[in-house]
C-alpha cells in the first residue's frame, strides 16, 4: 500500500487555547484542538477516496501532548494511513510547532454513508 499522508495547519489564537475551550487555564494550544486537527488531516486524507455519499467519522484516537505552544505559534497535524481493512483507515498522527514535535499518536476512521448515518443519528 501507498502510503497517503495530509497535513493541515493553524495558529494559536485566543479561540483555540486550553483557557479558551476549558481544558485548563493557560493561554497555550488546547489539547482537544491539536487532537481535531489531527482528526481533521486524517478525514482530509481519505475524503477524496470515499465519495460524495460518504464521509469517515473518528472511532478511536490515542495520543500524548507532549510540549505546550504558545499564541502566535503556528501549528500542522500530519495524518499518514498506515492500514486500510475493509471501511476502516488506520492512522498515524502527529503534531509540530515551529520548535518541534507536541503530539503523536494513532487513529482510526471508518467509512459510512452520510444519509444512512444521519438518519441513524437522528432516530436515537
Amino acid at each position: 500500500m501507498d502510503k497517503k499522508r495530509y497535513t493541515v495547519e493553524t495558529v494559536v489564537d485566543e479561540e483555540n487555547t486550553a483557557l479558551a475551550v476549558g481544558s485548563g487555564d493557560m493561554e497555550v494550544f488546547a489539547t482537544p484542538m491539536m487532537i481535531a486537527l489531527m482528526e481533521n488531516a486524517a478525514a482530509a486524507c481519505i475524503a477524496a477516496d470515499l465519495g460524495e455519499e460518504n464521509t469517515s467519522v473518528g472511532t478511536m484516537i490515542s495520543v500524548s501532548h507532549v510540549s505546550a505552544t504558545p499564541m502566535g505559534m503556528k501549528v500542522k497535524a500530519t495524518a499518514e494511513l498506515v492500514n486500510v481493512e475493509g471501511r476502516k483507515y488506520d492512522f498515524k498522527v502527529t503534531a509540530e510547532d515551529e520548535r518541534g514535535l507536541i503530539g503523536e499518536g494513532t487513529h482510526s476512521r471508518v467509512s459510512v454513508n452520510r444519509e444512512k448515518f444521519y438518519h441513524k443519528t437522528c432516530q436515537k
